[in-house]
C-alpha cells in the first residue's frame, strides 16, 4: 500500500520518541495501531459491500436481459398462435359456407318428399286393392 522503507520507520520512530516520550510511547504505538487497523477494516468492509453491489447489479442486468428475452419469446409465440387460430378460423369459415345452404335445404327436401308421398298407400308401402 504506502511504499515505506526501513529508514523511513527509522525516522518515524524517532520523532515519536522525542514528542511522545518513552514511558508514553507504546500506548501511543498501541492506539495508532489499533486506529489503522479499524480504518482497514472499514475500508474492507467498504470494498466487500461495493462489490456485493456490483454483482447484485450483474445479476439484476442479466435477469433483465432473460425477461426482456423471455417475453419476446412469448410475444412471438402469442403471434404465431393467433395467426394459426386466424387461419383455422377462415378456413372453417370458407368450409361451412357452402356447406350451410345443403344442409339446409336437405331436410327440408326430405321432409316435403316424406309429406307428398300418394295417400293411397297404406303403412306398408303397398298398393291399396280395389273395392
Amino acid at each position: 500500500m504506502f511504499d515505506i522503507g526501513f529508514a523511513e520507520l527509522l525516522l518515524i520512530g524517532v520523532v515519536g520518541l522525542l514528542v511522545v516520550g518513552p514511558e508514553q510511547l507504546p500506548g501511543a504505538v498501541r492506539t495508532v495501531l489499533a486506529w489503522v487497523n479499524r480504518f482497514r477494516r472499514s475500508f474492507d468492509q467498504i470494498r466487500t459491500e461495493v462489490r456485493r453491489e456490483l454483482h447484485n447489479d450483474e445479476v439484476l442486468q442479466k435477469l433483465k436481459e432473460e425477461s426482456e428475452q423471455l417475453e419476446r419469446q412469448v410475444r412471438d409465440t402469442t403471434r404465431s398462435v393467433e395467426r394459426e387460430i386466424e387461419s383455422l378460423s377462415s378456413e372453417a369459415r370458407e368450409s361451412l359456407q357452402p356447406v350451410s345452404p345443403t344442409t339446409d335445404q336437405l331436410p327440408s327436401n326430405t321432409a316435403a318428399a316424406s309429406t307428398e308421398a300418394d295417400p293411397a298407400q297404406d303403412d306398408k308401402g303397398s298398393p291399396p286393392k280395389p273395392a
